[in-house]
């Protein structure tokens, strides 16, 4: 079973599928709010059914590569790694108007409040809290979960958070944001805005011998004290994307049984570290976790 709805449906979703003994393919963030990942975590554990999330990086062939080079030491000490990922939400996208008499409404809201409908909400349901969480849990979870994969470390112990709405002021989550977070010896930062697709996504790991640029097309490594023309002194490119390897693993730990590439754990790590930057905006900009009563 393959699971692609609103955010706020996943859990739910996912939980019945199990108890009906479905394997399931959970897309990201897998889960809505903080207190979801628990529930999924032991929904999965206490069934023999296989959940992979769509953290599709686990199985992109020079993304792998890249973990084990920073892994083994390549960059030396890293110490901060910078993400970010522009989207521009300005172009004129097509979209058809909704047929009203043909959407269940209520039953798309589901455990959501109830509202009224508005295509807006509809088509960009990642930017309203009731049924996404912006930015930080569409775009920036799949960079975390690499960096999580990479540094070994999924807890953050601080949370810093600016954002604003300067573009879509009809939407809840800001379109325009800097987040800051702070793992066991080394800080993630992360930037995006949307009206400005230049430069799309991707990830730095600034380490004390070398750079390594990783996104969807490759990597790089710039090491330190190397001149310009000399630099990259490694590159490396899959043969395709990603995403056909991620759901081949799915399909052969259906035949195997084994652990996927990117089992619910990474999920939940990821899709945390998103929803406590979002309280942090939520509460001033800034957040220590746990929270301290």
């Amino acid at each position: 079973m393959i699971i692609a709805s609103p955010d706020h449906w996943h859990v739910r979703m996912a939980v019945d599928a199990l108890k009906a003994g479905k394997d399931v393919f959970l897309e990201k963030p897998v889960t809505h709010t903080l207190e979801e990942g628990a529930t999924l975590t032991r929904a999965v554990r206490s069934s023999k059914q296989i959940l992979q999330c769509g953290m599709q990086q686990r199985s992109w062939t020079h993304f792998r590569d890249a973990v084990d080079l920073i892994q083994a030491g390549s960059l030396g000490r890293v110490v901060q790694v910078r993400t970010y990922w522009w989207q521009n939400y300005k172009r004129n996208w097509p979209t058809k108007p909704v047929d009203q008499q043909a959407l269940d409404w209520k039953l798309w809201l589901g455990a959501a409040p109830d509202q009224a409908f508005t295509e807006e909400k509809f088509f960009h349901w990642r930017w309203f809290w009731n049924f996404g969480g912006g930015a930080m849990t569409d775009l920036f979870t799949h960079w975390i979960d690499v960096v999580h994969w990479a540094m070994k470390s999924e807890h953050p112990s601080q949370a810093y958070m600016l954002g604003d709405k300067y573009i879509f002021d009809e939407w809840d989550c800001p379109d325009t944001l800097q987040a800051a977070l702070r793992y066991p010896g080394f800080d993630v930062i992360y930037e995006g805005m949307m009206n400005s697709s230049i430069d799309d996504g991707g990830l730095e790991f600034r380490g004390t011998e070398a750079t390594l640029k990783v996104d969807r097309g490759g990597f790089s490594v710039y090491r330190e004290g190397v001149a310009k023309e000399q630099n990259p002194i490694l590159s490396g490119r899959s043969y395709r994307d990603g995403t056909i390897d991620h759901m081949e693993n799915f399909f052969a730990c259906i035949k195997s049984r084994k652990e996927p590439n990117a089992p619910v754990e990474t999920g939940v790590a990821a899709a945390n570290a998103g929803h406590i930057s979002n309280l942090a905006y939520h509460r001033g900009g800034q957040i220590a976790w746990p929270v301290k009563s």
